[in-house]
């Protein structure tokens, strides 16, 4: 460990900024934000520099770096565009036992600052020692998205009510079963970020009020067309506080990985004319595990609710007087096309979108008329092993042969192949993808050509899309 991580309480303790540059400026406005008495040294200073100093927020020292600046200082930051000033700095600041950073110069530190995630009362630092800042501000980007807005807000709660919780809950069981509610409870996150102060006080109340029963759940999670990138923040904080995760193949790994590590897995994949897992035996999986007490996440690739059979778990779930709720996905048809270069509607091209399901429940159950209309995009889920019934009714019913159609295998991940070509091909061509394939249909295939951003970001990672015209193999040049 090159440092120890540690919090500063400056209230009220005086600090030293040499510097009063902008990145001076940067360093003044956090300590200023955690309540030290500030004092700035240097030779000349901003207009923002002078306004805090007008309005009583610090002091300025104006001439060259002294000595005695340091004394009964807790901290000192060298700021300035001198490197011999810096190190004057650091080095009577060692001498003298108080803390010192020196900016863009980890080697004269006896303090970093690290990237900061302010949800105050919680607070998260990212630091890489000085080694790789832009790698730990990429970080703090990356935890400052997954942190909700309202967790300060969240925290301070708890503060107030501690007391309270201990009086009215004696032993420390039901304690901890409070304040897992109070965090995971959807509603109260809800009217806190949207600064609804008397909801989120009657949900509060609501918690001390009801027993606390170990009841079970299950959220529904849509986990997105496969790029771990594309799954919602929601999605992610739902994984991360299940108890089990119930997903089936559609779900990739990377978003696998994603999930809190002593969760338990329970794998129901299906694949097309292979059900590993029933789907009436999925459903009562959700419910028994629901029933034991456990946080039950069931996850299912793109959304639950479009051909994901996300209603009837749910119908399941209803009867059997089971708490649920669910976290939407993007589905396929929008990422496999926004992937490919494919516009799913296009002033020129489309005005409306058509979402089908390529294995009705009923046979014959399509109107077939009304989808071979034009001005209008086709996406066919499942439907890979239907492409020549697909491709004759489309025809039989009145849309041209020549119709611009496109397969995409495996989309929105490294993986993802596109294979295009025209209506009267769509038998041959469903030859060359295997299942997830997703079958577009309609005229904005034609501007894949110029709208293939995903190929072109792929070549530089020497992971190629490959497209197949006219039943013939190539890789994008």
């Amino acid at each position: 460990m090159d440092y120890l991580p540690i919090f500063c309480q400056l209230q009220q303790k005086a600090c030293l900024l040499v510097g009063a540059g902008e990145v001076a400026e940067r360093k003044a406005r956090l300590l200023l934000n955690a309540g030290a008495e500030l004092t700035v040294n240097a030779t000349a200073f901003s207009a923002q520099f002078e306004h805090w100093a007008e309005n009583g927020d610090l002091t300025l020292v104006r001439g060259p770096f002294a000595t005695n600046l340091l004394a009964e200082k807790w901290l000192v930051i060298a700021a300035t565009d001198r490197v011999e000033v810096n190190a004057l700095v650091y080095q009577t600041a060692n001498q003298m036992r108080v803390f010192c950073n020196v900016v863009d110069d980890p080697k004269r530190a006896s303090f970093i600052m690290p990237s900061i995630i302010d949800r105050s009362p919680i607070m998260v630092a990212v630091s890489s020692g000085g080694k790789a800042p832009v790698l730990a501000r990429l970080l703090r980007e990356k935890l400052e998205a997954t942190l909700p807005q309202h967790l300060g807000k969240l925290a301070q709660i708890a503060g107030s009510l501690r007391q309270r919780v201990k009086q009215q809950f004696s032993l420390g069981s039901s304690r901890r079963r409070f304040w897992e509610a109070l965090f995971n409870h959807d509603r109260l996150a809800q009217s806190l970020a949207n600064h609804d102060k008397h909801q989120s006080e009657q949900h509060i109340e609501r918690l001390f009020s009801q027993p606390l029963t170990q009841q079970g759940e299950v959220v529904l999670v849509g986990a997105g067309p496969g790029d771990a990138g594309l799954l919602t923040l929601k999605g992610l904080q739902q994984i991360q506080q299940a108890d089990v995760v119930v997903y089936d193949r559609l779900v990739s790994d990377e978003i696998m990985n994603l999930v809190r590590r002593d969760a338990e897995r329970i794998f129901v994949g299906k694949r097309a004319g292979h059900h590993c897992v029933p789907q009436d035996e999925i459903n009562q999986i959700l419910v028994q595990q629901a029933q034991q007490g456990k946080r039950v996440v069931r996850l299912k690739g793109g959304d639950p609710f479009i051909f994901g059979r996300g209603g009837e778990e749910l119908e399941t779930l209803a009867l059997a007087g089971i708490p649920f709720s669910v976290v939407p996905g993007i589905t396929a048809a929008s990422g496999c096309s926004a992937y490919s270069g494919i516009p799913l509607t296009h002033r020129d091209h489309a005005q409306s979108v058509r979402l089908v399901t390529g294995h009705a429940k009923t046979e014959g159950c399509l109107d077939w008329d009304n989808l071979a209309c034009g001005k209008q995009t086709l996406v066919f889920y499942m439907g890979l092993s239907q492409a020549g019934e697909i491709q004759r009714q489309l025809i039989d019913h009145g849309m041209a042969a020549t119709m611009p159609v496109a397969l995409v295998e495996n989309g929105t991940t490294s993986r993802q192949k596109v294979v295009t070509g025209e209506l009267s091909q769509l038998a041959l061509l469903s030859q060359q993808v295997v299942s997830p394939s997703l079958i577009i249909v309609g005229s904005v295939v034609s501007l894949r050509e110029k709208l293939n951003w995903f190929a072109s970001l792929n070549q530089v990672n020497d992971a190629p899309d490959q497209t197949c015209q006219a039943g013939v193999r190539t890789l994008l040049p």
